[in-house]
């Protein structure tokens, strides 16, 4: 009962990161990418703080992972924050020119891209799995954003691009969390990135007018995607096994492709439905039998 619980639970979990992506294209419509992700990711950051060691003593707090070194978490909630930054602007901006399902299954592909930065950079040794794996989301991706007319369109390039952010910040919160209290370390990083967001905003002068008629998804990205969303996500998977999780979490990209199709009038067409079982293929490929962490 607690493995099916907690299955419901990633399940959930997946559906509301997936229908996320519908809600970033409304607000791209009314707001530019760094006023919305600052928002977002300053409300989620505040949202978690008050439970986290950061504000409570780490005793009071389940699970907890003692700290090293103060002088670790702020390294690492920068460099999280900063990676946030970038593959959040980067999944932003390329939402003003894709659809809401593109974006999912293109930024899906973190999950393939993580085992081969590994290997490239790190020097870790790949299973044959995860180069299968590797070509079928290439060769998904490029049915899905191109129809197979071999031409990307600029927003699934921005969206690919924030696909190695994405893994990026993977490897480093995996390597995060053997040092760091998970909560604290996730207020942190949104915090730090809703303020970089925010300060370049200020910076080049953007508009906040269009708050007036997005803010209701500047609250649903950050208290349902970023503070609930994490949240569950981290309590499930106390009890599910990594290949639940990996398998019910890229059902995230199936979802963006429903909601998009149900609320935005997206459509696909064959070709491109083709490309995205390759996708989900290759993402279930490539997380059987590997634990990833995951944040949002």
């Amino acid at each position: 009962m607690k493995r099916w619980r907690a299955d419901l639970i990633l399940l959930l979990v997946a559906m509301i990161w997936g229908s996320a992506f519908a809600v970033q294209r409304v607000a791209g419509r009314w707001m530019d990418p760094f006023t919305f992700n600052g928002l977002r990711f300053l409300l989620g950051g505040l949202l978690i703080l008050p439970f986290t060691s950061l504000v409570r003593k780490p005793q009071q707090i389940e699970g907890d992972i003692p700290q090293k070194k103060k002088k670790d978490w702020a390294v690492y909630v920068s460099l999280a924050g900063m990676l946030l930054f970038g593959a959040g602007g980067l999944q932003q901006a390329g939402l003003e020119t894709t659809t809401a399902g593109n974006a999912g299954f293109i930024t899906s592909l973190y999950v393939v891209i993580v085992p081969l930065l590994l290997a490239l950079i790190w020097k870790q040794r790949l299973r044959w799995s995860a180069w299968l794996a590797a070509g079928l989301a290439v060769l998904g991706s490029l049915l899905l954003s191109t129809g197979g007319m071999l031409k990307l369109s600029t927003g699934d390039a921005l969206e690919l691009m924030g696909a190695i952010l994405w893994a990026l910040h993977v490897i480093l919160v995996g390597k995060a969390m053997q040092r760091l209290e998970v909560l604290s370390f996730a207020a942190g990083q949104y915090l730090v990135a809703g303020v970089l967001n925010l300060a370049v905003s200020l910076l080049t002068r953007q508009s906040w007018a269009g708050l007036a008629g997005a803010w209701w998804t500047v609250i649903y990205i950050g208290l349902l995607s970023t503070a609930i969303g994490y949240t569950l996500q981290v309590y499930a998977q106390r009890t599910a096994p990594p290949a639940d999780a990996a398998i019910l979490l890229s059902m995230e990209a199936v979802f963006a492709a429903l909601t998009g199709y149900l609320f935005l009038d997206e459509g696909l067409a064959t070709v491109q439905l083709s490309g995205c079982v390759m996708i989900l293929g290759a993402i279930i490929l490539a997380q059987i039998r590997t634990e990833l962490s995951w944040s949002r």
